[in-house]
């Protein structure tokens, strides 16, 4: 069973049908036992980092979620959910994050003329390297973003796929059993989905 994190913040329900539309078994859980002992684990997430973070750790859910990084389980986070996988965030005042990948989340600014914030909408993405979520053939696929704040990767190798806009934006990132998927896949078609469905295949 895949277990969807519910920490009160998240496109829940999409996740969820991102998964069914494959046949793969998914519950939207705050129980720490069923998400200790679940095959997979998904991390989703809209809004504010501050407030995100603030709930994880409330809830205890940032220990549990260690717990099972370490076990080796598969752990995915979807928009600001690969966000609070980094080490912390300048959205408002510096809030730490969950540290499972080195960099900072910073705002969007800078950009040259024509390109707005928040990066809304269909971009297209460049794959740097195989993952088993993201292959390389998916090279220049079109996937839909929505999000203000990005992720500054500092280990380059961390990197898997990223968007221009303007500037180069983290688009997935992955690190042993751990992904971070910036885009939201169940928005972006059919190839979008198929993410899921690696996902739910992935065994190490």
């Amino acid at each position: 069973m895949i277990a969807i994190i519910d920490y009160g913040m998240g496109n829940l329900l999409n996740v969820k049908r991102g998964f069914s539309y494959f046949g793969l078994e998914s519950e939207i859980t705050q129980d720490k036992n069923k998400i200790e002992n679940a095959s997979k684990v998904v991390l989703p997430g809209v809004g504010a980092y501050p407030d995100a973070m603030e709930r994880l750790k409330i809830t205890g859910l940032d220990e549990t979620i260690y717990r099972i990084v370490e076990k080796g389980v598969p752990f995915m986070g979807i928009c600001l959910g690969m966000q609070m996988m980094f080490e912390k965030s300048m959205e408002g005042t510096v809030t730490e994050g969950l540290g499972l990948f080195q960099g900072t989340v910073e705002k969007i600014e800078g950009l040259p003329k024509g390109f707005k914030v928040p990066h809304m909408g269909w971009n297209t993405i460049h794959v740097e390297r195989e993952c088993t979520l993201l292959p390389k053939s998916q090279e220049g696929m079109a996937v839909y973003f929505v999000h203000s704040y990005y992720a500054k990767v500092k280990d380059e190798e961390d990197l898997v796929a990223w968007a221009d806009y303007g500037m180069k934006i983290p688009a997935v990132v992955a690190k042993e059993n751990v992904f971070g998927i910036q885009f939201h896949p169940e928005k972006s078609g059919e190839k979008g989905l198929k993410i899921y469905e690696r996902f739910g295949g992935y065994s190490e």
